[in-house]
């Protein structure tokens, strides 16, 4: 008996989490009660078979795969990102299979589980909700083969299940109790002195080579944000800190890039959030970064204090603003203190060592656009090292999607359901929104022109109306609609400075701030046609390179390199608005923004 568990991930760097878990726990469950299945009955038993794709692979591509992998039971992971692919693969799967049972589970079918066996006739059942201990009895049903009839019996006594009888009526179970976590297998590998499986010998860390390893410590959410699905479980979890620990201590050792944590708000129980927070900076290896989400105004003198002695990069946190308004947040059910936000955000920042990503959400109740304007500014003037500037989802099941006729809020019906307009902003608003997020993801979240933007926003009102403005001139000339290469994003930018009237006559100014930017990221041998002329003699660079030869005044880490390497490694510049040379050393790169070290050449 095969039971083939899918999972169709937006990008190739991102794994399936749910199903590695639904696997672990299952093949656990399966061999504490004899079932078959266990190794040490030397049965067949279950096989359980995990399937990933992306959203960029083709559809008929994915299906071949299916087909030839001959599953008995096919279930896939459904999310607003794939539920379109599940949805096509499953109605074509249906016809190449016709009564192999296929079973759904995940966020975007745990809340309308009737529609989703209503439109999709294939389909046998869905999971609705925490999957693991349901998955485990699922397997249990199909173990021995059983006839549609003791299948059909057995199901009815699955908990937090919809499923089709023989007749075609839809019928779904009661609930299941949400489990405990620290029930739920470590998917990447035995642990030093645990009998946990091995599986075939294998390193169980193959299947996440070049990928973002993601990590479970608590689930659940303490609050109530109308727009978000994790507010729905209320019901707190967390996986002891003993059993954290030497799961990160494993990580640690094998020296993975990054562990995201998928918890909801990581810090809402301050002694757990401590306690991983000062054992992954006790047993940092320089490799590893560890991404979090948190509630910034919850952040403790405690925790604080643990950050700022972090190694840089070591840490990274996302940190969900989404408004200022307090109408607006009262609305959705979020408490927050912006006040609290602002000094956390300031203190990390000035450590210089944490990379800080702020989110916003467009399209929430009362916040029209003038206010979301004052959202942006708001969030903007804490400069954080990525603004999100994202739009309303509204979520089956969410809080949000009950108050549509109230809010006048109208959405997109396919996934991700994204708002087209409220009572508080139109479509056309909405539009130049995307404007402004467009270019703040080009030009700030990008972090290459962070110097022109600075001295730039001082000529406009506001951050908001800076890129508002910037947009324009792209929609002017046309600019969104083409894919441009990098340097042409800086020669835009001139060019959009220069029609600027308050700054037009600073363009020579600007064009060096952006040379600047440029080569702070850039080592590029082929000047760039924005940068102007060169201002840098060739017996000037040929004395200083060969001086640095000797002396290593500047370049200290060079001493086993000749003047030749050393020039082909650094790039030096003449600023005229400084009247300074500046050397630009790419060996050395600031860990968080990836920028070259600089520094001024002294007389």
């Amino acid at each position: 008996m095969k039971i083939l568990l899918t999972a169709v991930n937006a990008k190739y760097i991102h794994s399936n989490l749910a199903i590695y878990c639904l696997k672990a726990y299952a093949k656990e469950y399966l061999r504490k009660r004899g079932e078959p299945g266990a190794k040490e009955q030397g049965t067949d038993g279950v096989e359980i078979e995990l399937a990933e794709y992306t959203i960029n692979q083709q559809v008929d591509d994915i299906l071949r795969d299916i087909y030839k992998r001959r599953p008995d039971v096919l279930c896939f992971s459904c999310y607003i990102w794939n539920i379109e692919y599940v949805e096509a693969l499953v109605r074509e799967i249906g016809k190449l299979r016709p009564g192999m049972p296929i079973w759904l589970g995940g966020p975007e079918v745990s809340y309308d589980a009737a529609d989703v066996l209503g439109r999709l006739l294939p389909v046998r059942g869905v999971m609705k909700g925490e999957g693991e201990e349901t998955f485990a009895k699922l397997c249990r049903v199909y173990a021995s083969g059983l006839a549609a009839g003791e299948e059909e019996k057995n199901l009815a006594e699955v908990r937090g299940i919809a499923y089709r009888d023989k007749d075609g009526r839809i019928r779904e179970n009661p609930a299941r109790r949400a489990i405990d976590l620290c029930r739920v297998p470590f998917i990447y590998g035995s642990l030093p002195g645990t009998s946990a499986e091995e599986g075939d010998g294998e390193d169980p860390m193959s299947d996440f080579r070049n990928k973002i390893i993601y990590y479970e410590s608590s689930r659940g959410c303490p609050f109530s944000c109308s727009y978000c699905l994790s507010s729905v479980d209320k019901q707190m979890r967390f996986r002891d800190l003993d059993l954290v620990q030497k799961e990160l201590q494993f990580l640690i050792d094998r020296e993975v890039p990054q562990v995201k944590f998928v918890d909801r708000t990581f810090n809402c129980r301050h002694e757990h959030a401590a306690a991983i927070w000062r054992y992954i900076a006790e047993h940092d290896r320089g490799i590893t970064n560890f991404h979090f989400e948190v509630a910034a105004d919850l952040l403790n003198e405690e925790e604080l204090g643990i950050l700022e002695g972090m190694r840089p990069g070591l840490v990274q946190l996302e940190i969900g603003v989404q408004s200022t308004n307090p109408d607006t947040l009262r609305k959705i059910r979020r408490r927050m203190d912006f006040g609290r936000v602002r000094g956390a955000v300031e203190r990390i920042r000035k450590g210089k060592n944490i990379h800080q990503h702020l989110d916003l959400i467009a399209g929430l109740p009362h916040e029209d656009l003038k206010s979301f304007a004052r959202s942006f500014d708001d969030v903007y003037a804490l400069e954080p090292d990525q603004l999100q500037l994202g739009f309303l989802k509204v979520l089956k099941g969410s809080y949000m999607d009950e108050k549509r006729q109230e809010y006048g809020l109208v959405c997109q019906s396919r996934p991700p359901y994204e708002v087209l307009y409220t009572r508080w902003l139109s479509y056309e608003e909405i539009i130049r929104l995307k404007g402004i997020e467009e270019m703040v993801e080009v030009y700030y979240n990008s972090g290459q022109f962070k110097n022109t933007l600075k001295a730039l926003e001082k000529s406009h009102a506001s951050a908001f109306l800076m890129y508002d403005s910037m947009y324009r001139f792209y929609e002017k000339y046309g600019y969104e609609r083409q894919q441009h290469r990098r340097s042409a994003r800086y020669e835009i930018l001139l060019r959009y400075i220069e029609e600027c009237a308050d700054i037009c006559e600073e363009a020579e100014y600007y064009r060096e701030l952006l040379t600047y930017d440029y080569y702070l990221r850039e080592n590029a041998k082929s000047r760039p046609h924005f940068a102007g002329e060169y201002k840098v003699t060739k017996e000037f660079l040929r004395a200083f390179y060969e001086n640095e030869e000797e002396t290593h005044r500047y370049l200290r880490s060079y001493t086993d390199h000749d003047s030749s390497q050393m020039r082909r490694m650094t790039h030096l510049e003449y600023f005229t608005w400084m009247g300074k040379y500046i050397l630009f050393d790419y060996k050395e790169r600031d860990p968080l923004s990836q920028n070259a070290r600089t520094c001024i050449l002294q007389k």
